[in-house]
């Protein structure tokens, strides 16, 4: 197999979402989970997505196992390597986003890295190096309070250059607007100038394929799933299709046993709507205990949530949340950590989805980028094909590989999705 291009994604949602344009945009992608054991049958595809969970670990781990993900798809022809942050850039002044495009650059021959979190499909915009969401600068919008990784600063040239090992030049709006050649030269002057990385403005679809075009000239860049569906239409116009946008398999029905669930560990906006939409259509649902679990532990939670799934699921999809008012999230993290809040949040989650599939279960739906991570790692999942879109950045996902190869799930961020997102995706799994 001989890839055209190479994605290392810093979390399962958001490599899920980098997948999904990938494959509208002509190329067939498989995603993995971690890097690929060496025995593992993919199919001939154009782009492969490695998944890692490495956003919020330390950074010295997270560049390890960028590296490992980016010596694997460079061994399988990759050219061109994608490093797939957040659009809403979610990074601390430790990293991770810095040290892992300060590694990648190193490792690739010290071009300056373009970076460009922009994905006007989602409202998600860079202008003059300032992120912003639906208009809002990213600091003064509801997104800012990720609780593991806040952004208090929409300048991303500042959050990028304290997080870096080199400085970081802007490629600004009016340079993006002349085109191709006129980032290629910016480029070339921010590498003679000493810069590692350069954050690129964008505020419509023409600026990303611009960017996809300037990019595939260097070996590495960094963004959002917005910067992938530009390199992907770059690729298909350079080099022309080469074949059907996904593997057969993607998109052919599954028997299926009816059994589904819904598991949320999100705590944002979108899905806590989506939890009361649910409600209201019939779905059961079932709040868990998050303080009773950061008092006792998980075991006696887990196995109360389970015993009350059986009981409900051969009449239909349950779901199970975690999810609270930010409120309510913020007084169990000012007393037991943050940390430790999300840890026992997706530990429980993870072991009810492992109970679940057990039970029969071959249909999930997972809201939360760490929930997800926690469920597919608990799961042992290996790959996954890409199928049809549910909603923007969130594919119908068809496991392959050794384990578990009848589940069919989707891995939602937690702000993705209209209200009616559950009851959609449940319908798209059948």
């Amino acid at each position: 197999m001989s890839i055209r291009l190479g994605c290392i994604a810093d979390d399962y949602t958001g490599a899920s979402d980098l997948a999904n344009m990938l494959r509208q945009n002509g190329l067939r992608t498989v995603q993995t989970i971690g890097v690929p054991r060496p025995s593992l049958e993919l199919p001939d595809v154009d782009a492969v997505v490695v998944s890692l969970k490495s956003r919020s670990i330390a950074a010295d781990r997270a560049v390890t196992l960028s590296l490992e993900a980016e010596t694997w798809l460079r061994d399988r022809g990759a050219e061109h390597v994608l490093f797939k942050i957040c659009s809403t850039f979610d990074s601390t002044d430790e990293g991770n986003i810095g040290p892992v495009i300060d590694a990648l650059r190193e490792r690739a021959g010290g071009a300056t890295v373009l970076v460009n979190p922009a994905f006007p499909e989602t409202g998600r915009s860079v202008f003059e190096g300032y992120l912003f969401v639906n208009g809002v600068p990213l600091h003064e919008s509801p997104l800012k309070d990720h609780p593991l990784n806040p952004m208090r600063d929409s300048n991303l040239v500042r959050v990028l250059g304290r997080q870096s090992a080199t400085p970081v030049a802007l490629i600004p709006f009016a340079v993006v607007e002349q085109g191709v050649e006129a980032v290629r030269e910016a480029l070339a002057k921010a590498r003679t100038a000493g810069a590692g990385a350069a954050i690129a403005d964008a505020v419509a679809a023409r600026h990303l394929d611009v960017l996809g075009q300037a990019a595939l000239s260097g070996p590495v860049s960094a963004g959002a799933s917005g910067l992938g569906a530009g390199l992907a239409r770059a690729l298909v116009a350079r080099d022309g299709p080469s074949g059907p946008a996904q593997p057969s398999d993607a998109t052919r029905p599954r028997p299926t046993s009816g059994r589904a669930a819904i598991l949320a560990g999100s705590c944002s906006t979108a899905t806590r709507q989506q939890i009361a939409v649910a409600e209201t259509s019939g779905i059961a649902c079932l709040r868990l205990d998050v303080a009773r679990m950061l008092d006792s532990g998980i075991d006696q939670v887990v196995s109360d949530a389970l015993d009350w799934a059986r009981a409900r699921i051969e009449l239909g999809p349950v779901l199970i949340a975690s999810s609270d008012h930010p409120d309510a999230v913020k007084a169990m993290q000012s007393s037991h950590g943050g940390l430790a809040v999300g840890h026992v949040v997706e530990q429980a989650l993870a072991a009810i989805a492992e109970g679940l599939v057990a039970a029969g279960v071959d249909q999930l739906v997972i809201a939360g980028g760490e929930t997800s991570g926690a469920v597919v790692d608990r799961l042992g999942l290996e790959a996954f094909l890409v199928g049809e879109e549910i909603a923007p950045g969130v594919p119908v996902l068809r496991v392959t590989g050794a384990q578990h190869a009848d589940l069919s799930m989707a891995l939602k961020s937690g702000n993705f999705g209209g209200e009616q997102f559950f009851t959609r995706a449940l319908s798209m799994l059948g």
